[in-house]
């Protein structure tokens, strides 16, 4: 699964990143204990100015400057590649022994990942925020490491709202009333929905999230054709889309790439965003408002539903020999100036608590404070669920058409709902 918290990722091979970044050689010492790691990481930088390349040499060479004799190899794969490499390379026998991208339950699943436990002290695996431990554990064992996440707020163009007379809203009925504002402002996208194949599923997790719904029940079961769900997308056809609200481009055929450049083309007045296209849009000097995703007007007054939060999963494999030398290394890329160089190299949020204790952007922003905020609180993909790889394209590909002006949002859900129970029967 790619998350996309974060902007395009440029093709890697034109950068010439594919290779491995060599801090050291040899593979083993006394007594079976290796001393070269193996890393497989997905490249996060879009050009050769700010690859990730540059933060892996630096804290290899400091790790080895700590650890004499103990090496790091690294491997940096595009976003769109990483996940299929590191599943090949497992299906060969010859697993890195950590891996840094988008997915870690089905390899938990097989019983190929050392647990938290196995590697981290007692501190450092307590130091991860509680949402984002509680969906890197499978049957309350943690296995996916969460390493830098995002969570979503809503954002608003305070020029166009200003120039429409737009009000921030605070429910769907606030929204509805902006955006028709903004229409009659001539504003190209009210509302930017993008629900089509790139990241659909992030949208419509935001909206269902408002009304009390979501992708799983209490007991961890697809809920996906809830009758809460059912009621967000038949609100969002009938008050959003029919009305022309949400732009020129039909919800299942805008993608989130495509909504965020609109956006910083100043013609989105409103768009689901993460910290790093805040980033953009200041530096493009657009003055951009940020708010919890407004609730739905049939919510319990006071009730405040969580925000949408994503990570990217670092995960050990079990090797021979491996455990200890991985142990120390990764206890090594989770200290907090460790983290949060990495975290603010792509404005992004770090994932324990000491390390958004100390985060600079945070401190220098109030807007960085809010996303913490939501961070904290956040509800995550279900992505312990080892079909959720599966079922998170299904939606992609599916959700958007449960907006469009001639469907019956609940066949569509249903639909969905029995591919995602057929998934999950074969996982």
């Amino acid at each position: 699964m790619r998350p996309r918290i974060f902007g395009a990722t440029a093709s890697v091979a034109a950068l010439g990143l594919l290779g491995s970044l060599v801090t050291g050689c040899g593979t083993s010492g006394g007594e079976g204990e290796r001393t070269t790691l193996r890393l497989v990481a997905a490249e996060y930088g879009n050009s050769p100015s700010n690859s990730s390349r540059a933060y892996w040499d630096k804290l290899t060479a400091a790790f080895t400057a700590a650890h004499p004799g103990k090496n790091v190899e690294v491997t940096l794969h595009p976003w769109a590649d990483v996940d299929r490499e590191v599943t090949r390379m497992v299906e060969e026998g010859n697993a890195p022994d950590v891996a840094l991208m988008g997915a870690y339950s089905d390899f938990a699943a097989q019983g190929r990942l050392y647990a938290a436990g196995e590697l981290l002290s007692v501190r450092a695996e307590a130091n991860f925020l509680p949402p984002l431990a509680e969906a890197g554990s499978v049957r309350h064992t943690l296995y996916g490491l969460p390493f830098v996440a995002s969570s979503r707020l809503l954002f608003y163009n305070k020029e166009l709202f200003d120039k429409a007379g737009a009000k921030p809203p605070k429910t769907w009925s606030d929204l509805k009333d902006a955006a028709e504002a903004l229409k009659e402002e001539g504003v190209t996208y009210p509302y930017a929905l993008p629900l089509g194949p790139e990241e659909a599923h992030a949208e419509a997790l935001i909206w269902e999230l408002s009304n009390g719904g979501g992708y799983v029940d209490n007991t961890g079961d697809y809920s996906i054709a809830s009758e809460q769900n059912t009621r967000t997308f038949r609100w969002i056809r009938d008050n959003l889309v029919a009305p022309g609200l949400t732009g020129p481009v039909p919800p299942a055929a805008l993608d989130r790439q495509d909504a965020f450049a609109a956006f910083l083309r100043g013609e989105v007045g409103m768009v689901n965003g993460y910290p790093s296209l805040l980033h953009e849009a200041r530096a493009k000097g657009i003055e951009v408002g940020t708010l919890s995703m407004p609730v739905s007007d049939t919510l319990a007054e006071g009730e405040v539903p969580p925000s949408v939060g994503v990570a990217d999963w670092m995960m050990a494999f079990k090797r021979e020999g491996n455990r200890e030398l991985a142990g120390e290394f990764l206890e090594f890329v989770y200290e907090d100036k460790n983290l949060n160089e990495f975290a603010g190299r792509y404005h992004l949020l770090p994932s324990t608590v000491t390390a958004t204790q100390t985060s600079k952007d945070a401190a220098a922003d109030p807007s960085g404070e809010q996303f913490l905020k939501a961070l904290r609180g956040a509800r995550l993909y279900p992505v312990n669920e080892p079909s959720w790889l599966q079922v998170s394209n299904i939606i992609k590909r599916n959700i958007g058409q449960a907006v469009a002006p001639s469907a019956d949002p609940k066949t569509v859900l249903k639909d969905i709902a029995q591919q995602a129970r057929e998934a999950a029967r074969q996982g």
